[in-house]
């Protein structure tokens, strides 16, 4: 398999010639994961649940969990589903990548679309299914929303979505996923939404949906062609903890658990213990959710950017991405993305990621640092 060098990588690539400026601390605004402690009543459960570790997990999770999942689903979309509906994931990383690998398996010469650019593993699961690769590029002029011909979508076998999206933070509506289901119904290919920043949002009227919910308003109550994929990982601060779910059309869910049984990747049982008590709360996403809404308010007051409806990233406009990073690191030994290492065919050239995942003040002090660099 011939996988392309991860972002991370080449970025490691790019600056390790260059000398930052040390009258600064570092500060690396690359990856997406929140620098603030798992809320205590998570260590909690995990401390106390440690008696567990002399249990193997079972590849369907625990009843405990599952209805965690279940509850959450039903409480944050207003989705009702059935046991058979929904698979606990060992975080959303993995199946991402094996989901395909297992519907496509039996496939000749398969055809996989995602968003561009892409969480890197889209393409991965793509290469490792030997499958050929639509992309769905996300533009400026497209307002960043995903676009497919009915003759690309016709050759599809597996679409990815991921929306609310990452990198660009933009969201999607209910009323366009809609017409996403209707296509995957129309043409018959699989459709996940990967839904992982769904819980980081700022405004209360513009929460992100679920595909789960379009599914229902297509007329699509079984879910049939639909899967959505989420993840504690953001929500909680808790990425350690590897929890994540897969939902949808129960049919596919089905041959997909015996597949499941078989790559071992069950999450021990005092994770899953830890997991469910924090899908079950809600009160700390909230505090989450407003320490993010506040690193974006001083975003905008520093650098003049929008406050999006959801994710934690700047996708900030540059000129050149690649000079703009070397230059910043060089002259703030500010760390930051160059959009063009998470696309392909020019997607997220002129771009960097910005990720605002530490607190208040680590945050006003690097993006300050950042407005001085840009206004020289």
């Amino acid at each position: 398999m011939n996988f392309e060098t991860y972002p991370f990588e080449k970025l490691n690539e790019l600056l390790e010639n260059i000398v930052p400026n040390n009258q600064y601390t570092l500060s690396s605004l690359t990856i997406g994961e929140p620098q603030f402690n798992t809320p205590l009543f998570i260590q909690k459960s995990l401390q106390e649940s440690s008696s567990l570790l002399n249990k193997y997990p079972k590849t369907i999770g625990e009843e405990y969990l599952k209805e965690s999942m279940l509850n959450f689903v039903t409480t944050r979309f207003g989705v009702q589903l059935n046991k058979e509906q929904l698979i606990p994931t060992f975080g959303t990383r993995e199946v991402l990548f094996n989901f395909p690998q297992f519907y496509l398996f039996d496939t000749k010469n398969p055809v996989m679309a995602f968003t561009n650019p892409f969480y890197q593993i889209y393409e991965g699961a793509a290469i490792a299914s030997r499958a050929e690769i639509i992309h769905i590029n996300l533009t400026k002029e497209n307002n960043f929303q995903p676009i497919l011909s009915d003759e690309e979508l016709k050759k599809c076998d597996l679409v990815i979505l991921n929306y609310p999206n990452n990198p660009t933070s933009a969201n999607i509506g209910l009323d366009d996923l809609v017409l996403w289901v209707k296509k995957a119904l129309e043409f018959d290919f699989v459709l996940i939404n990967d839904e992982c920043y769904s819980e980081i949002y700022f405004d209360e009227n513009k929460k992100p949906h679920s595909l789960l919910e379009a599914s229902i308003k297509a007329g699509n109550s079984e879910f049939k062609n639909v899967l959505v994929m989420n993840s504690i990982s953001k929500r909680s601060s808790a990425p350690g903890l590897r929890s994540g779910f897969i939902a949808g059309d129960a049919k596919i869910l089905e041959e997909y658990l015996k597949y499941r049984t078989y790559v071992g990747c069950a999450s021990p049982v005092p994770l899953q213990r830890a997991s469910a008590d924090a899908w079950n709360d809600e009160a700390h996403v909230k505090e989450f959710r407003k320490t993010y809404k506040k690193n974006f308010e001083i975003a905008k007051e520093l650098l003049g950017v929008e406050i999006p409806d959801a994710t934690f990233y700047i996708w900030l406009e540059v000129e050149d991405e690649l000079a703009f990073t070397k230059a910043l690191y060089q002259e703030k030994n500010i760390k930051v993305l160059p959009g063009s290492f998470l696309g392909r065919n020019g997607m997220g050239r002129g771009y960097v990621r910005i990720a605002l995942v530490e607190n208040e003040e680590k945050t006003r002090e690097v993006l300050t640092r950042l407005k001085d660099f840009i206004h020289g």
